[in-house]
């Protein structure tokens, strides 16, 4: 499995701090759109996932891959853009689902928190989503938007065995 190397889990961990980084993006953005600007909850998460993206982009290339560089950054943004577009998808498909089974259940049990049901409801609803996006995205990306990483490693070795004679 992927994740049975040590250099792969180290990727991952660091996928997953890029994706904490992207996430407070995500929700700060998300809840200033919603409760300051007052869009839909469907279009601001929309466009805070979009932004969200492109700073996951930067962090994963920069710092998650650096090692991937046998494609153009073009070519991975874009690669890395439809497994997002993708996992805007599942987003857009799954937080409607799970904000009203969360305000349903909040509502009907009477269960009264620091904040408004529609708040914590959209903001769990948005966490659960963003879970299922996150392990989504990590596994596509590394298998085809960064599968070069270990290409690059082979054709490093191949060129310091040429050195070497």
């Amino acid at each position: 499995m992927l994740l049975n190397k040590k250099k792969e889990r180290i990727r991952f961990y660091k996928f997953l701090a890029v994706g904490i980084i992207s996430s407070i993006v995500d929700f700060g953005l998300m809840n200033v759109f919603t409760l300051v600007v007052n869009f839909p909850l469907v279009s601001a998460q929309a466009l805070s996932f979009i932004i969200a993206v492109i700073n996951s982009f930067l962090w994963n290339h920069y710092w998650t891959y650096p090692d991937s560089r046998s494609k153009s950054p073009i070519q991975k943004f874009m690669q890395f853009a439809i497994v997002n577009i993708v996992g805007i998808g599942i987003r857009t498909i799954t937080i409607p689902w799970f904000y009203a089974l969360i305000y349903m259940i909040l509502v009907n049990n009477k269960i009264n928190l620091f904040l408004p049901s529609q708040i914590i409801s959209q903001n769990l609803s948005l966490a659960i989503a963003i879970f299922i996006v996150m392990m989504w995205n990590f596994f596509i990306n590394r298998l085809w938007t960064f599968n070069d990483i270990d290409k690059n490693v082979v054709d490093h070795k191949l060129i310091e065995g040429n050195n070497k004679v």
